[in-house]
């Protein structure tokens, strides 16, 4: 429980795909339920409408911009909307804002809260050093046991202002039970088309996602397994015009065209997994926390994805899905394959463990409460604020 009325500003560049969008979103619902206030500042984006229908009030800012000039800025604005609009705590959520939120809070005495949502690169003093606004948080939160780790060697960030909170799947979306099956045929149809067997990609079509790795990775499934097979990369290629048409070249150069199919954005994933047999997530940079691979096993969906980061956390290897080395090829296609000549019993058995472990162990209603938590213990209990 936090205080009555609390109003916490949360700061984020936009508000497209991605998990430090989705979980703004979360905090957003939490704090409303509670009888808060919740602000974002932010550039906006495709979630606009779901921030509003949530009770989020949007302060619209350049917070994407690096630039020096801007940064100061929205320092300025950022004091006013403190002022103005009362606010008790500010949470950045990634590092070009968050030195514009740092140095707002300092300015009018706000309590400040970073989530570190990456391992962010970067072996330069002055990336460091631009990286280090996320470690500067009065209470930093880390979005799994990888980035804590992570934290604490680059940062030295003690054990008093750092905070583990896996980010967690919303159960009342994701759940197999309660999707429409018509929709659910249809969504099949759309992607798999008359395909026996469906596997899905979904992330934004970026290098370091995999897709070239997956596409290479067929060359090692026996050709008598690729028969009736439909993969689907799904993601925003967002302005990457030369990796897209990497993709199509190098699909079509294998002869690949049949079974490999890009896609745009889907904004619907549960539908998305429900419609899938397997789903990929075999990313060659390590996942912060990895919400593809747990939001499909929540649906009951097994997953291949690359053992290292928070993924080594996610995903049971050879239980609920496989963990492969990154940016192997021929281990993530000796994956595919295994999965491919499983019975449908074999498969069965994967699916519900898979459901059972994610379900049992990473929730959106857990990371509010947890996250409502830090924020109560930086603006004090409800009765420390009435004595």
């Amino acid at each position: 429980m936090v205080k009555p009325g609390l109003t916490v500003l949360q700061v984020i560049p936009q508000l497209d795909a991605g998990g430090a969008e989705r979980t703004t979103l979360e905090i957003v619902e939490a704090l409303k339920s509670e009888g808060g206030r919740a602000l974002v500042a932010s550039e906006g984006g495709r979630m606009e409408e779901e921030l509003k229908n949530l009770g989020g009030e949007l302060f619209r800012m350049p917070a994407s911009s690096k630039s020096p000039l801007t940064l100061h800025q929205n320092r300025g604005r950022l004091v006013r909307i403190i002022r103005e609009e009362g606010v008790d705590l500010i949470h950045a959520r990634s590092r070009a804002p968050a030195w514009s939120a740092l140095w707002a809070a300092r300015a009018t005495n706000t309590p400040f809260v970073t989530t570190y949502h990456g391992a962010y690169g970067g072996k330069s003093a002055p990336k460091k050093l631009y990286n280090s606004v996320m470690a500067r948080g009065d209470i930093v939160i880390a979005n799994s046991k990888f980035i804590a780790d992570h934290v604490k060697a680059t940062y030295n960030v003690p054990d008093d202002r750092l905070v583990t909170i896996e980010r967690g799947v919303d159960l009342r979306q994701f759940d197999p039970a309660l999707l429409d099956q018509a929709r659910l045929a249809e969504t099949r149809a759309q992607y798999a088309g008359d395909a026996k067997t469906l596997i899905t990609f979904p992330a934004r079509l970026t290098s370091w996602k995999g897709q070239l790795d997956v596409i290479e990775a067929l060359k090692h499934v026996p050709e008598a397994l690729l028969s009736g097979l439909r993969v689907a990369l799904i993601g925003d290629s967002q302005g990457r015009s030369d990796y897209l048409q990497s993709l199509h070249d190098l699909a079509s150069a294998l002869h690949l065209d049949e079974i490999i199919r890009i896609y745009g954005h889907c904004s619907d994933m549960p539908m998305l997994y429900a419609a899938s047999d397997l789903v990929l997530a075999p990313s060659r940079r390590p996942e912060a926390f990895g919400r593809v691979a747990v939001e499909a096993q929540a649906m009951g969906v097994p997953v291949i994805a690359s053992d290292h980061g928070g993924q080594r956390e996610t995903v049971r290897n050879g239980e609920t899905g496989w963990l492969v080395t990154p940016g192997e090829p021929e281990e993530i296609g000796a994956a595919i394959a295994d999965f491919l000549s499983r019975s449908m019993d074999a498969r069965k058995r994967m699916s519900d463990a898979a459901a059972d472990w994610a379900r049992g162990h990473f929730s959106t209603a857990r990371l509010q409460r947890l996250t409502l938590n830090v924020y109560e213990r930086l603006t004090g209990s409800p009765s420390e604020a009435q004595s």
